[in-house]
């Protein structure tokens, strides 16, 4: 895992590439690559890669990059790893066309592979990555994230040059870099949590979505592609028993966790005690290799919101006979983290769980543990929220034969009864305006609670406008593709694409290579979620029991008590604290916010801070801590 940076100057740009700025851009980021750094210029000056080097894979210095193919007409800064890179290197080795000047390296992988099969290489690897590509004979530069967009790659265009980094602080160093918010992503941020792709938070700057590559030739021409779309690879399971599905199930995710296996140095496991992060743990103990080094977070006292779930992950552990590690969190830990996690992420990631990500990846890595992997993913895949149980079935009544009319009507009676910031409002107003009920598994505000915290101005600028407009090119994709369009595999379709790589995945990335850490996801194996995506919903919900068909997947695998007890998601006591330290700390800071900026309204937002709603509270309190520490001057 390592840190991507560079520049092309355009044939109509001046100047040439500075290499002081270059270095400064890719050392704003020695977190994520603390082993090394690298940059190249071509000769002409006008293109230049950065590389900040985490080793994984290949720890020799020939592995270094940016790295060349034999010739030097390739150039290539690569961010993460392709686990199928041993079996690509023996078919491209027996055309004999290739040098090879390391000895298992898979950022030479890449570069060979491009040469062989152009850029439908990216069909063939297996893995996560982010990197960008110049090819010297066409003059060409390829940037490209991994199809579930483990991986981050921001660029952005300016004075006749664009600049690409893995973290936008590498484009902020570039003086000519504009800091100003996009107010159509903040209006967008204010619905997910995050901005969703292609936009960020700030102005000009924009981040590739997962599956998509983007070639930027010399003359300033630009093509950006969707390459990989989880739609067009499923065979449908169409008549196969659920025991049967679940033996494919637990066969294909046995294949991602070994992949994930594959390292030079040492690897652990995250470790909450649920289904996911369990089945993560007994999978990774099997085979050779001694214990597995397991790790756990949770928090000091007792919380009603969040309750420890460390006696499930002791007892996980045990079973597997793992080492097992855990650390406990405050309330002055989550205030003490906060300048370092806005720096960190760069724009706002507005759930509160990267606080213990982070602290678990420090507690990783503090253990000489250089690679963990996590659970993400199972829940989107498999219906494992609680909230979409309900979700589907609002879905499911919302397609009965009811005349708009009356849903109007009812829209009506529920204005009546002061619940038109409610989410019941904005479910039956999407409903009664034709478009889905479900937008993503993470919602901050509805839309009539937008209009009302935003200021005057934002108000009449985004009036009679909602953030379906970042959903709809979703859906479009869901409806020429879907072999089954049913409501939960649009949900699932939907937080693949949105909420995975730009909210979780995200807070995985920013808060583990904070502390240097690679994260790993089994579950978002690309062949995975095709199998997975290839389940009827039928199946999925059988008995409408959650997660139904992983369960019986690892039934036997891991203890009958971690599978049937009460869903828990990895959580943080907001909640609570936003009654302690947190709160007074919260209402300083947007104060401050509301004072210096025009974007929302103070009287509204010290309602919201009165009304005692933490995790909306957070999402305000994240936004106004970016904007102090990124935009503020």
């Amino acid at each position: 895992m390592c840190g991507v940076v560079g520049t092309l100057i355009f044939d109509s740009g001046r100047g040439q590439v500075d290499a002081g700025l270059l270095e400064r851009m890719r050392d704003t980021m020695t977190h994520r690559g603390p082993d090394g750094a690298g940059i190249w210029i071509s000769n002409d000056g006008k293109v230049g890669l950065g590389h900040r080097r985490l080793s994984i894979i290949d720890l020799s210095t020939a592995a270094t990059q940016p790295m060349s193919n034999e010739n030097g007409s390739l150039w290539l800064s690569f961010n993460g790893e392709i686990y199928n890179h041993a079996e690509i290197r023996r078919e491209l080795e027996q055309t004999g066309r290739y040098r090879w000047k390391t000895d298992h390296s898979d950022t030479e992988v890449i570069l060979h592979a491009f040469e062989e099969w152009g850029i439908d290489c990216l069909q063939r690897f297996r893995g996560m990555f982010a990197f960008a590509l110049w090819d010297g004979a066409r003059r060409e530069l390829w940037l490209v994230r991994d199809r579930i967009g483990v991986k981050p790659l921001y660029y952005s265009m300016h004075h006749g040059k664009v600049n690409f980094s893995s973290e936008i602080k590498g484009l902020l160093e570039d003086p000519g870099q504009e800091r100003a918010v996009c107010e159509e992503a903040l209006f967008h941020y204010l619905s997910f949590l995050t901005t969703p792709s292609p936009q960020t938070l700030f102005s000009g700057i924009r981040k590739l979505a997962g599956g998509t590559w983007l070639r930027i030739r010399a003359n300033g021409e630009m093509e950006e592609r969707r390459y990989w779309d989880a739609l067009t690879h499923t065979r449908p399971l169409v008549g196969v028993s659920d025991a049967e599905i679940a033996e494919r199930v637990l066969a294909e995710l046995r294949v991602a966790v070994s992949l994930r296996k594959v390292s030079d140095v040492p690897v652990g496991v995250f470790l909450s005690g649920g289904i996911d992060s369990s089945t993560n743990t007994a999978l990774f103990s099997e085979g050779e290799g001694g214990p597995v080094k397991t790790f756990s977070i949770g928090y000091r006292g007792q919380y009603q919101s969040y309750e420890n779930e460390l006696h499930y992950a002791r007892q996980m552990a045990a079973q597997v006979s793992a080492e097992y590690h855990e650390t406990l969190l405050d309330v002055d830990d989550l205030i003490n983290f906060l300048p370092e996690m806005v720096r960190l992420q760069d724009e706002p990631i507005a759930d509160p769980v990267c606080v213990p990500v982070y602290y678990v990846s420090k507690l990783a890595r503090d253990n000489g543990v250089i690679v963990c992997q996590v659970g993400e993913g199972a829940d989107e895949l498999f219906w494992g929220y609680p909230q979409w149980k309900t979700a589907l079935m609002l879905q499911n009544l919302d397609k009965l034969p009811v005349p708009r009319f009356v849903k109007h009507m009812a829209l009506a009676g529920l204005r009546g009864l002061g619940q038109k910031d409610s989410f019941r409002y904005e479910w039956l107003r999407r409903g009664a305006t034709g478009t889905p009920i479900f937008w993503g598994g993470a919602e901050a505000f509805t839309e009539a609670q937008k209009q009302q915290l935003m200021s005057p101005r934002l108000k009449k600028q985004f009036a009679g406008r909602t953030s379906w407009e970042a959903v709809a090119p979703i859906r479009k994709r869901f409806e020429e593709n879907a072999w089954e369009a049913s409501p939960l595999n649009w949900m699932t379709y939907v937080d693949l694409n949105m909420r995975l790589p730009e909210l979780l995945l995200m807070r995985v990335d920013k808060m583990s290579m904070g502390v240097g850490l690679e994260a790993r996801v089994p579950f978002l194996d690309h062949k995975f979620v095709e199998l997975a995506m290839s389940i009827p919903q039928a199946a999925k919900v059988r008995n409408g029991t959650l997660k139904h068909i992983l369960k019986t997947a690892v039934r036997g695998l891991i203890p009958d008590e971690l599978i049937d007890r009460k869903k828990q998601g990895f959580g943080v006591p907001v909640y609570e604290w936003f009654f302690d330290k947190l709160g007074a700390y919260a209402r300083k800071e947007l104060d401050f916010f509301c004072k210096h900026t025009d974007y929302l309204d103070r009287e509204q937002v010290f309602r919201l801070l009165d009304s005692g709603n933490g995790p909306q509270a957070w999402y305000l309190l994240n936004l106004a801590l970016w904007w102090k520490q990124h935009v503020y001057r």
